[in-house]
This record gives C-alpha cells, sequence and structure tokens, in this order.
C-alpha cells in the first residue's frame, strides 16, 4: 500500500527555513521528493507573511501539493475554553486552502459541552485535528477523555498521533497507538533518543525499532508525516529518501 506523505516544514530547522527564505522555499524542494503535502507551521512565519496566506495557498497548489496547517497554540486554554483566536486560525487555515488544521489539545475541562465546537467546524470543510503535546495536557489519559465525552460531537475532528511526543510525558507509544488508533487521522512520524533529562527527536536512521513497531499499530492508509530533523546537503535526495521509505513501510 502507498501512503500520502507529508513533510513538516520545521523538519528542516527555524534556521535552514530562514535561510533558504520562508516556508514557502521549500515547497519546490518537497514536491521535487515526491510527498503528497506540506505542513506549514504558524510559527515560522513573520507578521508579514501572515498576511500572504492565500498566495502562499495557491503556490502549494500549484505545486500539487495539498497543506495542512499547524498553530503552535491549544484547543482548549489554561481556564479550560475554547482557543479564542480559533476563528482566526480557521480563517488562516482556508486562505492556505488546508486540508486541516492542527492543534494540541490543552486543558480540555472533563464535560466539556461540544455543541458550539462542533456548529463553527460545520461551516469549514477542513477538519480540526488536535496533537498529543510534550506537555502533561497531551498525555495518554487526556487524550482518552477527550475522545471519549465528545463522542458523535467529534465527527469535524481527529487526532494527529505524535509517536515520539509520549516519551516526553512518560507514556508508552505502543500503548497509546493500541488505545486511540480507530481516532487517528494524521500520524506525526519521529524517532528520539535520550539526551541528559529529556528526549531529542532523530532521523529514523539513527533510532531504534521503536517507530517502526508504533508505527505499524496506527492506521495503514491515514497520512504520514515526517516530523524528524531532514538535514544534509541535498535537501531533495534526503526528503526522498524518507518520503519512500514511509510510503511503503
Amino acid at each position: 500500500m502507498k501512503r500520502d506523505v507529508i513533510v513538516v516544514t520545521a523538519a528542516y530547522g527555524r534556521d535552514r527555513i530562514n535561510a533558504l527564505g520562508g516556508q514557502q522555499a521549500v515547497i519546490p524542494i518537497i514536491a521535487a521528493a515526491g510527498a503528497q503535502g506540506i505542513e506549514i507551521r504558524r510559527e515560522l512565519f513573520s507578521d508579514k507573511e501572515l498576511l500572504s496566506l492565500t498566495g502562499l495557498g495557491h503556490t502549494i497548489a500549484d505545486a500539487s501539493l495539498v497543506a495542512y496547517y499547524s498553530v503552535p497554540e491549544a484547543l482548549f486554554t489554561d481556564e479550560g475554553q475554547l482557543n479564542p483566536e480559533l476563528d482566526r486560525h480557521l480563517e488562516e487555515a482556508e486562505q492556505l486552502q488546508a486540508r486541516c488544521l492542527k492543534y494540541a489539545l490543552g486543558n480540555y475541562p472533563r464535560g466539556f459541552g461540544f455543541t458550539g465546537l462542533r456548529n463553527k467546524l460545520a461551516s469549514h470543510a477542513l477538519q480540526l485535528v488536535v496533537e498529543n503535546d510534550q506537555t502533561a495536557c497531551g498525555k495518554l489519559s487526556a487524550m482518552k477523555a477527550f475522545l471519549t465525552e465528545g463522542g458523535e460531537a467529534l465527527s469535524r475532528c481527529g487526532i494527529t498521533f505524535d509517536m515520539g511526543n509520549w516519551l516526553w510525558v512518560g507514556d508508552d507509544p505502543l500503548a497509546a497507538a493500541r488505545e486511540l488508533s480507530a481516532a487517528v487521522s494524521y500520524i506525526h512520524v519521529k524517532a528520539a533518543v535520550p539526551q541528559g533529562e529529556g528526549w531529542r527527536a532523530v532521523a529514523l536512521d539513527e533510532a531504534d525499532s521503536l517507530w517502526r513497531e508504533t508505527l505499524n499499530l496506527l492506521p495503514p492508509a491515514v497520512p504520514r508525516g515526517i516530523e524528524f530533523p531532514l538535514e544534509g546537503d541535498d535537501l531533495v535526495a534526503v526528503t526522498r529518501r524518507y518520503v519512500d521509505l514511509l510510503r511503503e513501510e
């Protein structure tokens, strides 16, 4: 089975992105590597670039890529309210012609009423995906509660399963894959190795087999995003190597 592979622009590193001239500069690299899509990161934009999202969306589409839009914020605030900038971020995602908008979960309040969120998403064609991040809010117990209590109201939502982030919060990626697999609509492929008291993301060639074991427990047909370091003199060749690997794995 050949899967869609999405390349996260952050995989090239902020310094490399800036040196190349911004995220638009890696669009031809990702297209030439044979990927199906690009994940645009809001944190890598300048204020000026945020005013040109429609043009960027056209450039992505012209390269025959689909766009994913990642916002470095949480769906729920520390006070347990919906992100007050959700409407703005949905509009930005639509300007990019994005297939989905990605948040971290944040401080999900048990018993939250999902009607307002469901109605808000009903007027947009894209999907909202919530990722397990590297905070306590991204632990398996929190993600399970969100999915269980949301029920059918979450029909326009999905899970971005970040394979590596479970390690940062002390959860077992394999257990998380077994528990959440049915709700996963996007996978962030990430391998990590211990560093000091924490972890460091590494290329798949530098990791053990945990990433492959985890991937094998997840839905085989959902898009797979490259979110580990892509480094080297020939970025097309480096990117193509992992695009081909993840498409066939």
